[in-house]
This record gives structure tokens, C-alpha cells and sequence, in this order.
């Protein structure tokens, strides 16, 4: 049986890959509660009100692997801009182009949580 907190929990524990323009594999995840708390800790309460810096963290903390080389998360304002500049324009759209997806899909199914920007829905 599936209840309703069953499926919100395996919703946010779903991986997701994909190729940015680049030809590069990305594996991405869908942030729990858990690791917003860790990167609102890693950016600091300055950077955290800062809404651009906010967003392009939070997309690059959701890679997890590029070309099936894990990727930990990162753990200082340093470690966020590294991960950000080694994604790239390219590899920042490919994981905006999942996210988007995965949230029309979870609209559609009526998921809780749902929005129409994955960068809002990474904050919330």
C-alpha cells in the first residue's frame, strides 16, 4: 500500500541522469530537507538572502556524479562555486531542463510539493 507520506519520500529519494550539450552524464537529485539544511550552511546566512547565488548553488549541490564520478556535496562557499563552475552554463541548464520536468510530471500526478520552477522547488 502507498500511502501519501510514502510517496512523497520516494519522490524525493528519485535520481535522475541526463547529458548536458556538452556530452556530459549528469546524475542529479532532488533535495531533501536534509541537504538544504547543509547547504544553507555551507553558503551562510549572508549568501543564503541572496536569491541568483541561492538558486545556482542549489542546482549545482543537486549533481551528484558527472560521467559517473561522484561528486560530494559541497560544504563551503568555495566548494559551491568550484561545483558551479565546473558545471558550466551548460551543465546548470541541463539540471534546470530535469528539475522543470520532474515538476510538470509531479503537477500532473497532483505530488504535493509541486511547483513550476525547480529553483523554488529546490528552496521549499
Amino acid at each position: 500500500m502507498s500511502t501519501p507520506s510514502y510517496r512523497i519520500i520516494a519522490a524525493s529519494q528519485r535520481a535522475f541522469e541526463t547529458r548536458d550539450v556538452r556530452g556530459r552524464k549528469l546524475a542529479i537529485k532532488r533535495l531533501d530537507a536534509l541537504d538544504k539544511l547543509r547547504l544553507y550552511k555551507a553558503v551562510g546566512p549572508e549568501l543564503a538572502q541572496n536569491e541568483p547565488y541561492l538558486g545556482m548553488a542549489l542546482l549545482a549541490y543537486s549533481v551528484t556524479a558527472i560521467d559517473d564520478v561522484p561528486i560530494p556535496p559541497p560544504m563551503n562557499e568555495g566548494q559551491i562555486e568550484q561545483a558551479v563552475q565546473r558545471l558550466g552554463e551548460d551543465g546548470l541548464a541541463a539540471v534546470v531542463e530535469v528539475l522543470a520536468r520532474v515538476d510538470e510530471e509531479e503537477a500532473k500526478e497532483g505530488a504535493p510539493g509541486a511547483t513550476k520552477n525547480p529553483i523554488d522547488s529546490a528552496k521549499n
